[in-house]
């Protein structure tokens, strides 16, 4: 089962989080198996974090709530809330398949929060800038809740065109890097 979590930032943890950064890494090391995508959220001049998202394959909802919620971080106070849901991988890959490698462009992720019918539920024509693409479902793994999406784009309107406007309640854009410890 995959699941999607986003761990967002509380005001001024910032210290917190890089004092904290080795014993994160150490926690996400021992999920390197089951990682689909991982990787910071940034302010929009991508200078300081503001969330963590990481995308995972897990047993169960039960497991998913023990990832999410014994991170070092969220134990410790660095986050102010936690965006769990199941998730469907559309791409059938990981953020390390992806053709246009961990550097170069601007990279976003872009949440299309659920205002009802189910929307942008097959992959856009488009596919060869997404790293990661799927729904957000409920827990009975149908319910359509939303859409999230990893995907590099020159600019953030650009990134938010990829889900289609006026079906969501909200469509968030997120700056994005890909995740891990730098090699």
């Amino acid at each position: 089962m995959e699941f999607f979590c986003y761990h967002r930032d509380r005001t001024g943890s910032v210290a917190l989080r890089h004092e904290l950064l080795e014993e994160h890494w150490s926690y996400m090391d021992r999920y390197e198996k089951e990682m689909i995508a991982r990787g910071p959220t940034l302010t929009s001049d991508g200078g300081m974090p503001t969330g963590s998202v990481h995308i995972v394959d897990l047993p169960d909802p039960a497991a998913a709530r023990a990832f999410a919620f014994d991170e070092p971080g969220y134990q410790a106070g660095v986050y102010r809330d936690v965006l769990l849901r199941r998730w469907r991988n559309m791409l059938g890959r990981t953020m390390w398949d992806f053709a246009g490698g961990r550097t170069g462009g601007n990279r976003y992720l872009v949440l299309g929060l659920g205002a009802g019918q189910g929307a942008d539920l097959a992959v856009p024509p488009d596919r060869d800038e997404l790293i990661a693409y799927g729904p957000l479902l409920a827990d009975d793994a149908a319910t359509w809740l939303g859409t999230a999406v990893l995907v590099r784009a020159p600019d953030p309107d650009t990134a938010r065109a990829v889900l289609t406007s006026g079906l969501y309640a909200d469509i968030e854009v997120h700056n994005w890097q890909f995740g891990g410890r730098p090699s």
